[in-house]
Formats: structure tokens, sequence, C-alpha cells
């Protein structure tokens, strides 16, 4: 999980560099506060979005971004529609906290569990 007040994800460099950090540490999902990102994510028009969820997707790195982004949402039909849509998928989630973010990633109930290696 990536501190909030750490430096923005404005650009694909910034996204290789929390990528690098998550595969150091062996993560299969990196979880970033919306606070990281600037607004220019959230215009899709900028096609920012597009290119640092590739850029995690290339990298076999999943993204969860954690927190409410309901300003960006009811000011664009088409952020809204990509938000619905990332959320059935497996790569890109938008949740609004941690805790839905936990609820999601538990195992469905009844579901086996095995111990660690």
């Amino acid at each position: 999980m990536c501190a909030p007040d750490g430096p923005p994800l404005g650009d694909e460099r910034a996204a290789t560099d929390v990528i690098g950090e998550g595969m150091y540490h062996g993560a299969v999902w990196a979880v970033v506060p919306v606070a990281r990102f600037t607004d220019d994510f959230f215009r899709l028009s900028t096609r920012l979005a597009g290119e640092i969820v590739q850029k995690f997707a290339n990298y076999r790195l999943k993204l969860a971004i954690v927190g409410d982004i309901t300003s960006y949402t009811e000011a664009s039909t088409a952020l809204r529609d990509f938000v619905r849509e990332s959320n059935r998928g497996t790569q890109l989630w938008f949740v609004p906290d941690a805790e839905a973010l936990r609820v999601r990633l538990a195992p469905p109930s009844g579901a086996a569990t095995y111990p660690a290696p």
C-alpha cells in the first residue's frame, strides 16, 4: 500500500516507480490512494489513465485505487463507465476505502483456504 503523501502519479515514469517498488516487495496488488493521482488521470481525454493502467498490466501488477472519486465520476459519464467496467475485471479496481478492498480480496464464502508454503 502506497502512502498518501508520496509523489503524485502524473505520468508513466511515476507509475513505473510504483511498479518497481511493488515488484521489489513481491506484491500482486499496488494499492494507491486517490490523493496520489493528478486530476489528469481522471480526465479520460488526457489518456493518462489508460497509459498508467496499461503499464501496470504490462508488468502483471494489479492496481487498486482507494478513496472517494465521486466528484470526478459525477462530472464525467465516460469516467463513471470506465470505473464500472474496471471494477468488473481483475486488473483495476476503484474502491472507496481499505475495508472495501479487503472485502473484495477476501476468498468467497465457503472457499477452501490454504496456509502459505
